[in-house]
């Protein structure tokens, strides 16, 4: 079972929720993906998204969809519209890119779409299993975090390539968007990657 199994288990036949899957590009947002689908639809050999692509996958209660594509926040208005959670994917060892993050971090929070909604955004630090990585207290702070006050977040530490930290990300998400999920439907994931301009 992949990850997002997890949150079927609880959603049942209710509504259907969108979740945004954001970060630089080679942040891991495409292996991220890949573990949260189900084990029979995970790909072997990742190959990191270029340009533009809608991936879709489905398990008996729910489908995932995954577009990876250049930061584009106008492009995206509906995405961001219908959006109720966030995964925004930071490489913890890419010390030099942390400030493009936090741009595309601030640009996103002052997004129209995005600003005045108690959306949850759940950060993943990524690949804390290379040499000299930043921990995911050290990234909360180069991203200033403690300043979102509106929405609720949690960071987590990953090694998206063995799974490490994701499921407590998941279990944090649930927790999270249970109250905004009171109908029938299924679970769908749109994956964004950002480039700087």
């Amino acid at each position: 079972m992949g990850l997002f199994d997890k949150l079927a288990g609880w959603l049942g036949l209710k509504k259907e929720v969108n979740v945004l899957c954001l970060g630089l590009d080679n942040s891991g947002k495409t292996t991220i993906i890949n573990k949260l689908k189900p084990c029979n639809a995970q790909a072997q050999d990742i190959v990191p998204t270029i340009g533009f692509s809608i991936e879709k996958f489905k398990t008996s209660r729910y489908s995932c969809s995954s577009v990876l594509h250049p930061f584009s926040y106008s492009f995206f208005h509906q995405l961001y519209m219908e959006g109720q959670a966030i995964i925004f994917v930071i490489d913890s060892a890419d010390k030099l890119r942390m400030v493009v993050a936090k741009e595309e971090l601030d640009t996103l929070l002052n997004h129209p779409d995005i600003k005045h909604r108690r959306i949850p955004i759940l950060f993943f630090a990524n690949k804390m299993d290379v040499r000299d990585a930043l921990s995911s207290v050290k990234v909360s702070q180069l991203l200033c975090l403690e300043n979102i006050k509106d929405k609720p977040w949690h960071i987590c530490a990953t090694d998206a390539l063995k799974g490490e930290g994701l499921p407590e990300g998941v279990d944090w998400l649930q927790g999270t968007m249970r109250a905004h999920v009171n109908e029938r439907g299924s679970v769908r994931l749109h994956s964004q990657t950002c480039s700087p301009c």
